[in-house]
């Protein structure tokens, strides 16, 4: 069963509010009572041995190109707010997985996400002394596409996903009527994320059963602009990325319903379905990660942060998000301030973990 999307609105809003994805550290005895926490707030201070101390100035975000779009457009309007004191918002995108590289290095403030952090970068966070909050900020829905000249492909199954993109398929599957018998035999050209991406590991996870396995002789990028540039113009084209991406150009792509398998048909992306977790398996959510040392120590970057889980709702929807409910954000600003540490992932995607199995997770680092 998919991550149910639809589960965590409800549980958010019903008794107890208790956030779920990422709330770094559902562990903690320690519950504050104050929701309106001011930006001259300090979070609680975490225990932190041997901290990597950022060096650089400013404020220095990096990581997902699915989440850059919110980043950038929260600097922006907190430089329009904030004028002169805003200081410097540095926002830029490598990929969810060269973000963490750089983040755990202690080189940025903070690491935009479209996926969980995994093992490798827990554990390499946790070798450098970087700590972090795991904020989620909004739901996306990973979307299919074809170029608009292709008459044939409606929808497309999970299982045909994995036809088309195991490691097993590089070299043999290269046609589209290989995927379907009733498709052309024109040729399958793809276009995918990059190993960098977070987009890369949730997708692979959900189709290949392994984040990290993929065929690799497709069209790849960190940035998702590249990838809707070479579908708009390859007739013959397939490729996958953020729901944003696809709405800001839809008059130029065609998005294919996904048949989950479970017997409700094929099912297109949108807002709706995602909240209503009908679009499975390819709803997620997605996250900033902050240093908690940089934090502790800029209260410039408290400040922003605290802007962008109080601005967040209106500024996601703007560039074609999909916002957690209010209670959700006002939780994630109260937990940033309590000083929750750690994820409530095992360090995988986990496209298949439910709301109530998240609940019995203690958050770890």
């Amino acid at each position: 069963m998919a991550m149910q999307t639809s589960t965590l609105f409800k549980f958010l809003l019903g008794a107890g509010f208790v956030m779920t994805f990422g709330l770094v550290g559902c562990t903690s005895s320690n519950q504050a009572t104050d929701s309106n926490q001011s930006q001259s707030s300090t979070p609680v201070r975490a225990d932190v041995p041997n901290p990597v101390i950022p060096t650089h100035s400013g404020i220095k975000v990096d990581g997902s190109s699915t989440v850059y779009p919110i980043s950038d457009l929260v600097a922006k309007e907190y430089r329009k707010e904030k004028g002169n004191k805003a200081g410097t918002i540095d926002v830029q995108f490598s990929g969810t997985s060269g973000g963490f590289k750089k983040f755990c290095a202690g080189e940025t403030d903070i690491n935009n996400a479209s996926r969980p952090i995994l093992k490798e970068e827990i554990e390499m966070c946790g070798k450098a002394g970087v700590r972090f909050y795991e904020l989620p900020i909004a739901f996306d829905a990973l979307t299919l596409v074809v170029n608009p000249q292709n008459t044939w492909a409606k929808d497309i199954t999970v299982a045909e996903l994995k036809k088309i993109w195991e490691p097993a398929a590089q070299g043999k599957i290269t046609n589209w009527n290989q995927v379907r018998a009733s498709y052309p035999n024109q040729p399958l050209k793809l276009y995918g994320a990059g190993k960098e991406s977070g987009t890369f590991n949730y997708f692979n996870e959900v189709t290949t059963g392994k984040p990290n396995e993929s065929r690799t002789d497709y069209t790849a990028s960190e940035d998702d602009n590249e990838l809707v540039a070479g579908v708009q113009k390859d007739p013959n084209a397939l490729g996958y990325f953020g729901l944003s991406y696809y709405e800001a150009k839809q008059n130029e792509l065609k998005a294919l319903a996904v048949d989950y398998g479970d017997g409700r048909g094929a099912v297109l992306p949108s807002r709706e379905t995602v909240e209503k977790a009908q679009y499975r398996p390819f709803s997620r959510p997605l996250f900033i990660y902050v240093n908690i040392t940089a934090a502790q120590r800029k209260p410039e970057l408290q400040a922003f942060v605290t802007y962008y889980l109080d601005n967040a709702k209106r500024l996601v929807t703007q560039v074609g998000y999909i916002p957690l409910p209010d209670e959700g954000y006002r939780l994630t600003n109260l937990h940033f301030y309590q000083g929750k540490v750690g994820t409530v992932f095992d360090g995988v995607p986990q496209p298949d973990l439910t709301i109530s199995e998240l609940l019995r997770k203690q958050a770890v680092f």
